[in-house]
């Protein structure tokens, strides 16, 4: 007997996925099973009962979440689109949900296909710190902690010099392992919320720790310990020594990628933090 399951032509099928990265050693699978690509592949193939690859916009860091991940995988089974949200969440830990999916037709040999890493034209970052004398048990694992006063203007004042293309190698991880260094900084903005300051950051791809390694450098001049033209000069050092410490991982956020409309993705409008 044919199986009908198979009988249908090759489709990409797009997720956006939303986690908590507190309880998952980052996105990319390890042999340790604790990643959120592990978990994701592994409720697939539970519901679908066969194991699919998948390939992920951009991955995190242990820590790190995701308030829309986008993720897509290759199949010819027949499913209904709204199944592989309801189906695949029914397998996944409560930290982990698909939160959209759509279907794209086509040949995955053509180079402009819907690729969820190289049609991304842009990613965003929020990074959310807790700025209080004291520390928060309600904000943590979810927001980064500083204890002395900020100065939210001095901050917006740095950033300047980082908006266009850049070798951002003084913001560069170590272990990075991006070809190049020069990335287009397209937005950062900064704005506080009360006790919260949060950081929102736009560019076409970041390096390894980049964002934590502005935070932490624009946290040395919103506290007064560096003038706002030291961000700069550190843009042009190219020196990683230079910066100031990699931040916590706590408050970041994985908050949109950005694709051509062409795609028609179902994505989420907004990439707003409504709980702080």
């Amino acid at each position: 007997m044919q199986n009908t399951t198979e009988a249908t032509p090759f489709k990409r099928i797009v997720l956006g996925l939303q986690y908590d990265g507190l309880a998952w050693h980052g996105y990319q699978k390890q042999e340790s099973g604790l990643t959120v690509q592990d978990q994701l592949e592994n409720a697939l193939e539970k519901f679908a009962r066969v194991r699919l690859a998948t390939t992920c916009a951009g991955r995190t860091d242990t820590g790190v979440h995701a308030l829309e991940q986008v993720v897509h995988f290759d199949t010819g089974l027949s499913r209904d689109i709204h199944s592989w949200v309801r189906g695949v969440n029914a397998f996944l830990p409560a930290s982990i949900a698909v939160r959209w999916a759509t279907e794209l037709a086509g040949d995955p040999t053509v180079n402009d296909f819907f690729h969820a890493r190289f049609s991304a034209r842009a990613r965003t970052y929020h990074y959310v710190l807790y700025n209080n004398p004291t520390r928060s048990p309600l904000v943590e694992g979810r927001a980064g902690f500083f204890f002395r006063p900020l100065d939210v203007e001095l901050m917006r004042q740095a950033v300047q010099p980082l908006l266009g293309w850049h070798d951002f190698t003084a913001f560069r991880a170590a272990q990075c392992q991006a070809k190049s260094p020069v990335k287009l900084m397209h937005d950062i903005r900064i704005e506080r919320r009360g006790d919260m300051v949060i950081f929102t950051i736009t560019a076409n791809a970041f390096l390894h720790h980049m964002v934590r390694n502005l935070v932490g450098s624009l946290v040395y001049i919103g506290s007064g310990r560096e003038a706002p033209e030291w961000l700069g000069q550190l843009l042009e050092t190219k020196d990683r020594h230079a910066a100031a410490p990699t931040f916590m991982p706590d408050g970041l956020y994985l908050a949109k990628i950005d694709y051509d409309p062409q795609w028609g993705l179902p994505q989420d409008a907004s990439s707003a933090l409504p709980w702080f």
